[in-house]
C-alpha cells in the first residue's frame, strides 16, 4: 500500500462526509496528529487503523485501500522500461534516441502520472545529452587534446546513465538523469 495513495483517499472520504480532522478523530479514537501525518502521506497507517477510519466514515475498508494489482504493476514496469530503454536505439540512428522516448511518452503520458514523470525525465536527458555532442563535436573540430576526450566521453557518460536508469527504474520504478528540463518535470 503507498501512503500517499491512501491519504489521498482518505481526505477524500472525509471531506465527503464533512468532517474536520478533529471529529474523525474523535470518532475512531486516533488522534488528530496521527490522522494529519497519514493524510500528508508521512506515515502508513496499520490495518487496525484502517479499519478503525472505515468504520468511522463508513465506508468499506477497500474503498480506502487500493490493493496493487501484479498484472497492472507488470505492465507498468514494462512501458516504464520500453520509455527508458528505447533511446538506445540512438546509437544506430541519430534522433531516435529522443523520437522513440517522445512517442511513447505522448501515448502513455495521460494514462498514469507516472509515465508522463519519466518520460519528461527521459526525454529532457536525451534532448540535453544531444546537445552536448553537437558541441563535443564542435569541441573536437576547434580544440586540440580536449575536444577529442570531450566528444569520446560523451557516449559513454550517456550509455551509463542509460543503463543506471533501467537498472533503477525495473528495480524501484525510480530515475535520475542530470539534465535541462526543456518538457518541465513532474514527479
Amino acid at each position: 500500500m503507498k501512503s500517499t495513495q491512501f491519504a489521498e483517499r482518505l481526505s477524500y472520504q472525509r471531506k465527503l462526509k464533512g468532517f474536520s480532522q478533529e471529529q474523525l478523530a474523535d470518532r475512531t479514537k486516533v488522534t488528530v496528529r496521527t490522522i494529519q501525518r497519514i493524510e500528508k502521506g508521512e506515515v502508513t497507517p496499520h490495518l487496525r487503523t484502517v479499519k478503525l477510519l472505515a468504520a468511522a466514515l463508513e465506508v468499506d475498508v477497500d474503498d480506502l485501500l487500493q490493493l496493487n494489482d501484479p498484472r497492472e504493476e507488470n505492465i507498468q514496469t514494462k512501458w516504464l522500461l520500453l520509455m527508458h530503454a528505447s533511446p538506445f536505439i540512438g546509437f544506430l540512428m541519430p534522433f531516435l534516441n529522443i523520437l522513440c522516448p517522445l512517442f511513447i511518452w505522448i501515448h502513455k503520458r495521460e494514462d498514469n502520472s507516472l509515465y508522463d514523470a519519466h518520460g519528461r525525465a527521459v526525454i529532457n536527458f536525451q534532448i540535453t545529452m544531444t546537445l552536448i555532442y553537437a558541441l563535443a563535436f564542435i569541441a573536437l573540430l576547434s580544440v586540440e587534446g580536449f575536444g577529442f576526450l570531450f566528444f569520446i566521453a560523451v557516449i559513454p557518460y550517456t550509455a551509463i546513465v542509460m543503463l543506471v536508469n533501467v537498472i533503477a527504474v525495473i528495480k524501484a520504478q525510480k530515475y535520475f538523469y542530470p539534465s535541462i528540463p526543456f518538457l518541465g518535470t513532474r514527479g
